[in-house]
């Protein structure tokens, strides 16, 4: 069964998290050597289930696919895939899933007092500034990218 596309914008595509199945995929333990190759290569026999280890709390997991490039200097681009943890409580500095105003946005978050700021990781858009007007919530925070490449 494939996730559920919850929520679809200019900014980020929302997916359910389907954690109940496995996948054991081959890990290598000892790292992979960006130099030679290693002959023990051949001889691996650990497997790793990515459900497993980047899901702490199912019930709260969703992934999202980015759109755009307002997080580049977070090495956050266009197509990398998020997991976003609903369940964490919003730290300062930390990268979150925004609903502002009726969209979503992924920013870092700035928690000043009372005062809340999205601030973009590209010099090429300006930080918001979250008031009482706006309609806001911090949906999720980011706990791994995973990237094409």
């Amino acid at each position: 069964m494939p996730s559920l596309q919850l929520h679809s914008s200019q900014n980020l595509d929302i997916y359910s998290a389907l954690t109940e199945t496995k996948l054991a995929l081959p890990f290598v333990s000892e790292g992979i050597s960006a130099g030679f190759p290693s002959p023990a290569l051949d001889f691996v026999d650990l497997s790793i289930d990515l459900n497993r280890h980047l899901i702490k709390h199912p019930s709260s997991t969703f992934y999202g696919l980015v759109k755009g490039h307002s997080m580049k200097n977070a090495g956050i681009f266009d197509g990398d895939l998020l997991v976003i943890d609903k369940s964490l409580e919003p730290i300062d500095n930390k990268i979150a899933v925004c609903y502002i105003d009726g969209e979503f946005t992924l920013k870092r978050i700035k928690i000043e007092k009372k005062q809340c700021w999205l601030i973009p990781e590209n010099e090429n858009y300006e930080p918001i500034k979250v008031t009482e007007e706006n309609e806001f919530l911090i949906w999720g925070i980011v706990t791994y990218v995973i990237k094409a490449v």
